[in-house]
């Protein structure tokens, strides 16, 4: 059979994308590497809970339309994202607000938590040159030597000294006693998983899992008139400037036979020693009362060759690398390049619908 559209992945972009093709009266091939659509919101049950295999997946959004498009296909639940941090034991509400500063200082007002705050941020002088000294120009130095130091250091693999300032452009900082992490108007998790949703936006499309397209490319662009590809925008070209870096995560996901183990979603690990950054106990983000839990440690990880590609590491060097790849893949003829590894770029969920409801807009010329 030969296609209107051959989609390279299955995750958010690809998925929202073939279905809006579809709904215009286009074929759709579907190509997954993973033995499961829906990238990396793909969940599972274990122990009957509804296990995020790839890390904690949140929907917000403060954008309507991707809300109303997004809750045509599940039914969201009101979850609120309150994580909390854990340094060497001492529990800290995220993001910083006046529950972190009174726990902090033993402040109690706002004024005087901004004073604190402006004292310690009077020992960086001039421009910050590195992600330390912009960072502690945030926030001050307590703060960033117990909530951010360690973590970040964790996530990048390398001393906040070494990273450039523009990776913490900021910090979100709140003199109210808030612990609701996103400011976002729309904000849950679909009663039962991210999978529904997949599931239903590539109804009619046939998909093939377990296919690498660039193991094949001839073949399979010999299957269809135009290309969406999803994959890494490096491989496609082989490589032929050198590889973009990314940031990989290893995930450990264990059963306890116990109902509750830390009595929240999240709990970030901010000092350096313990060598995971969080874990996860995936039964809050569904209020889940069942006999036993399931919890998930993430370490973060180095990405080399077979392992999975997470955050891009958007430096001067990656981003001036990947802006000789998107001038390539301009002059590609009917492949569009769209998703987190295809245009390099750290998205949100609900940013990459809305990039992907953009891309049928043009396409379509709607």
């Amino acid at each position: 059979m030969h296609y209107d559209y051959l989609i390279v992945g299955s995750g958010l972009f690809s998925a929202v994308f073939a279905h809006e093709a579809m709904r215009r009266g286009k074929t759709c091939l579907v190509l997954e590497k993973r033995s499961h659509i829906g990238g990396n919101i793909y969940c599972e049950k274990i122990e009957d809970v509804v296990v995020h295999r790839y890390g904690a997946h949140i929907f917000h959004t403060n954008n309507k339309e991707v809300w109303d498009f997004v809750n045509q296909f599940a039914t969201f639940n009101r979850y609120t994202n309150s994580p909390v941090a854990n340094f060497n034991g001492e529990i800290y509400n995220m993001p910083f607000n006046m529950n972190t500063f009174n726990k902090m200082w033993g402040v109690r007002t706002p004024a005087e938590a901004q004073k604190k705050i402006a004292e310690q941020r009077a020992v960086i002088q001039g421009e910050p040159q590195n992600l330390e000294e912009q960072a502690i120009s945030l926030v001050g130095t307590d703060i960033y030597e117990k909530l951010v130091c360690g973590y970040t250091e964790k996530q990048w693999g390398r001393p906040c000294r070494e990273l450039p300032a523009f990776i913490i452009k900021r910090l979100p900082v709140r003199f109210t006693y808030d612990n609701n992490y996103f400011n976002d108007r729309y904000q849950g998790i679909p009663e039962g998983g991210y999978n529904q949703i997949v599931e239903r936006l590539l109804e009619g499309a046939d998909i093939k899992l377990n296919t690498d397209f660039l193991e094949d490319r001839a073949k399979w662009s010999g299957m269809a008139d135009k290309i969406l590809y999803t994959g890494m925008l490096d491989a496609y070209f082989s490589d032929c400037y050198g590889k973009l870096e990314y940031r990989s995560l290893r995930f450990e996901t264990e059963v306890l036979d116990e109902e509750n183990f830390q009595g929240v979603a999240v709990v970030n690990y901010t000092d350096r020693e313990t060598p995971y950054t969080r874990v996860i106990e995936h039964k809050h983000f569904e209020y889940g009362t069942q006999p036993k839990t399931v919890i998930t440690r993430e370490y973060p990880a180095d990405w080399q060759e077979g392992m999975e590609p997470y955050y891009p590491v958007n430096d001067e060097k990656n981003s001036s690398l990947y802006e000789k790849y998107a001038e390539l893949a301009k002059q590609e003829e009917n492949v569009l390049f769209g998703g987190r590894l295809g245009q390099y770029c750290y998205y949100d969920m609900d940013k990459v619908i809305a990039a992907a409801l953009n891309m049928v807009k043009e396409v379509f010329g709607e």
